[in-house]
Order: C-alpha cells, then sequence, then structure tokens
C-alpha cells in the first residue's frame, strides 16, 4: 500500500451541513467527519445522513474521508456503523478504544454490514484503561481474521477529564500516554496521531505542541479549525535539510565501493543501514507530500 501523509487530521462536525462541503478544499491530509463528540444527541440521525451525503457526492480529492462513529454500546452506534460501511469512505474511527475485543467486534460487525476490504478502522485511545491495554490493541492489527487497524488517534482532551491531570505547556502528566501509544503503534506498523490543540488561535502553541509530538514519534496531528492545519502541514513534513540529508545517505550506500556495506563513514560520522532505511522513509514521505 502506498504510503499516505497524515500530517493534519481535520474534525468536522457531521451536522453542520456548510462545514462538510468546505472539507473538500482545506489542505488537510485527511478530514474526519464526526458523528460522535461535536453532535448533539439530538441531530444525531441529521448528521448522519448529511455525512453519508456528503461523502456519497464525492469531491474530497486525494483527502483521506474518514467517519467517527458513536460507540458501539450507545443507541446511535449500530446505525452508524451500517451507514458507514457502505458509505465509501477510507476509514471508520471507533471512539473509546479499551480493548483489542473492541476491534475485533467492530471488524466483524463492518464484514457483516457488507464493508468493503478496503476500509480501514482506526482507533481513539482516549480512557485510562485504553493506555493501560494499548499495546493489546496494537497487536490487534495483526488478527485474523484481520481488525482493519491502521492507525491511531490520542484523544487527550478526554485522557485529561478521566485523570484529573493538569497539562503544562510541556504536557509534562501526558508523556506517559503520548509515549506508550507511540511505541505499541509503531511496533505493529501503525501510524499515530496526537490530540488536538484547544486554543486555535494560540498559533505559537500549537507549533510547539506538533514540534513536541513529532520528536515523541508522531506522524501528525489532529486539529479543529482550518487554521490549525497549515503549521500541523510544515511541522510533520520532512525539511529541505531532512531530504538533503536523505538523499546524501541513500546516494553514499549506493556507491560501488559501500556496495554490502552494513556500516560506513560519511561525514566524519558513523551510518549504519538502518540510516538509510529512515533516509528512503524520510524520502517517500516528501514524496507523498509533494504529489498530495
Amino acid at each position: 500500500m502506498a504510503l499516505r501523509p497524515r500530517r493534519s487530521a481535520l474534525y468536522m462536525p457531521g451536522s453542520n451541513a456548510r462545514a462538510l462541503e468546505k472539507a473538500k478544499n482545506v489542505a488537510a491530509d485527511v478530514v474526519i467527519m464526526d458523528l460522535e463528540d461535536a453532535v448533539a444527541p439530538e441531530a444525531k440521525a441529521e448528521a448522519r445522513g448529511q455525512v453519508m451525503a456528503a461523502i456519497g457526492a464525492g469531491g474530497f480529492g486525494r483527502r483521506e474521508v474518514v467517519v467517527r462513529i458513536n460507540g458501539q454500546g450507545t443507541p446511535w452506534g449500530r446505525d452508524d456503523l451500517a451507514a458507514a460501511a457502505r458509505s465509501g469512505a477510507d476509514a471508520v474511527l471507533l471512539p473509546k478504544v479499551e480493548r483489542a475485543h473492541d476491534l475485533t467486534t467492530l471488524a466483524k460487525a463492518l464484514a457483516e454490514a457488507g464493508a468493503p476490504d478496503t476500509l480501514q478502522v482506526w482507533a481513539m485511545i482516549e480512557t485510562p484503561l485504553g493506555i493501560l491495554n494499548v499495546a493489546a490493541i496494537a497487536e490487534a492489527s495483526t488478527h485474523v481474521p484481520r481488525s482493519r487497524l491502521s492507525c491511531l488517534i490520542l484523544g487527550t482532551n478526554d485522557l485529561v477529564k478521566e485523570t484529573r491531570a493538569e497539562l503544562d505547556a510541556n504536557r509534562t502528566a501526558a508523556l506517559y500516554w503520548l509515549s506508550a501509544t507511540v511505541t505499541a503503534g509503531k511496533a505493529y506498523g501503525l501510524d499515530v496521531l496526537d490530540g488536538v490543540y484547544n486554543n486555535f488561535k494560540d498559533g505559537e502553541g500549537l507549533a510547539r505542541e506538533c514540534r513536541q509530538g513529532r520528536q515523541l514519534g508522531m506522524d501528525g496531528k489532529t486539529v479543529i479549525h482550518p487554521d490549525q492545519i497549515a503549521t500541523a502541514n510544515d511541522v510533520f513534513a520532512p525539511s529541505a535539510t531532512e531530504i538533503s540529508a536523505a538523499e546524501k545517505i541513500i546516494a553514499a550506500f549506493e556507491r560501488p565501493e559501500n556496495k554490502g556495506q552494513g556500516v560506513i563513514t560519511l561525514d566524519g560520522r558513523m551510518v549504519e543501514l538502518l540510516h538509510a532505511d529512515m533516509a528512503r522513509r524520510t524520502i517517500a514521505i516528501a514524496r507523498a507530500v509533494a504529489a498530495a
């Protein structure tokens, strides 16, 4: 499967038809059409209809389209799942995943609802139990029959609520949640997206949090306002310096004198094959971004 950039994932309320139409023109890599937190109970059915109509109408171009459904234990979850399964979306995002069983149950329900094999499942990790079980949740991506899992998203607002943690500018209290989820995701080849930054008028704070997320190994950031997209896209894309360095490493290993070598010297530094692998991924991401 071709690598797809997921630098920015914009939540769009499913109850706002105007916002759903605007989603066709935003610069986000991913559009998450939300039927859960952003929609009042009395508007759930109407929102579901609007989201399905918007996806059916198309026009989202290269953007990934994801539907965040309501949990399967809610009055709306079953209908959300049935509609999303046949909607033509790229993925279904399940909130409050706490056990691997949540994903295997969802995958079975999607298959019974007629979902195509290409439909992915993304999982929200947003409760203390979800954090404690995140390794098993990520490992579910290897299950047969498959769970369809391809991406984990941190729900940091819910985690703050559930733990009563207080986050400083460096999110010190959240570092365990963030690192545990990244480690689990990467162990099983999953992308991991950081939680939202609530103050959409604070560009400096957003940039700081994006940089921290990337340093921790995140692949992108969920955002709540179109004005946040450009910052996330910039921070989570390889810089010109990184691309140049990657190209230099790849070229060095391709020289005749370095063929078959596991370790070489480049600019006075020891460079291993693992650095070449990292460099190839950097170039792949850069090409995917350029093609977006």
